[in-house]
């Protein structure tokens, strides 16, 4: 009896001392159960992957023009086909996707620095500047992003550096209005108020105890955010105002097939498609990220 009673005691002992998963392998495994997830993480990887790997698994030169056939078919050759002046599709396409990733982490990682920043700042700062604020994200919200890439085309040129400028001034204002407001929400919780009596500084109450929770629903919007902001460089570089030929861009591949479409369907096909996949894989990957980071959409609450 006393045996039993001490291996009772044992299991007990060691239910109560068994360790619990860390947070990251919660994550993976509520990621495992999310079909939708693991297709946009899968979908996510081959683009970055491309984008990284892409001048060592182009087959051929992106820019090199061929003699064989012009705005040839699929061919074990060229499995997307050849453009107007013989330039293998596939290796435009592959070099493309380092353009549009390039884009996308140069923008979205200004974008998001200081829209967190001044959102910080309006949101615990005086009522003032909180107006000032708002109306400065308010005015530069006002003006579609094409116009405004228009705008700024004309005065410093269409290239690289100007898509990156355009698209990073119109997304400041999102990201800053989401910090603003769930600064706001936390600025009289209690235990900022208990932080605020102890003597805690403001950069310190804002470093460590508002930034890690406002930091959160930012990243899975910025990952939600990356197939507008490469759509957006495809459309400056479609109107011959983002990237310069002969630079890769799935924006310039379709503008190149688009004038040969009657000849040809496959530069089309071959610039469009790599959008589809981009949308598809970081739109599935964020609603998974969302419904998992987020309290009020888990499913096991």
């Amino acid at each position: 009896m006393a045996a039993s009673e001490e291996n009772v005691s044992i299991a007990d002992h060691a239910k109560r001392t068994r360790r619990e998963p860390g947070a990251l392998r919660q994550y993976a495994t509520q990621l495992a159960g999310n079909p939708l997830g693991i297709v946009g993480l899968v979908l996510v990887v081959l683009i970055i992957g491309c984008a990284i790997l892409s001048p060592w698994i182009v087959p051929y030169d992106p820019t090199q023009i061929f003699v064989g056939p012009r705005l040839g078919g699929p061919s074990w050759a060229h499995w997307l086909g050849t453009d107007q002046l013989g330039r293998d599709t596939l290796s435009r396409v592959i070099a493309g996707s380092r353009i549009a990733m390039l884009v996308a982490v140069a923008t979205l990682g200004t974008a998001l620095t200081i829209g967190l920043l001044l959102g910080l700042i309006a949101g615990y700062g005086p009522q003032w500047l909180d107006n000032i604020l708002l109306l400065l994200f308010d005015a530069v919200r006002s003006f579609p992003v094409i116009v405004f890439g228009l705008a700024l085309v004309t005065l410093l040129g269409p290239s690289l550096q100007t898509v990156i400028l355009v698209v990073a001034i119109t997304s400041v204002p999102i990201y800053a209005r989401i910090a603003r407001t769930q600064t706001q929400s936390l600025r009289n919780a209690e235990y900022i108020q208990a932080e605020r009596a102890m003597g805690a500084g403001t950069m310190r109450t804002l470093a460590i105890h508002i930034l890690p929770n406002v930091i959160g629903p930012l990243l899975i919007l910025v990952s939600m955010d990356v197939p507008l902001v490469i759509a957006t460089e495809a459309g400056l570089s479609f109107l011959g105002m983002g990237v310069r030929p002969p630079t890769p861009s799935w924006g310039t591949i379709l503008n190149d097939g688009y004038g040969v479409i009657r000849n040809s369907p496959w530069p089309v096909i071959s610039g469009s498609v790599p959008i589809v996949i981009v949308t598809l894989g970081f739109t599935f990957l964020g609603e998974a990220l969302r419904d998992i980071f987020d309290p009020k959409l888990r499913r096991d609450l």
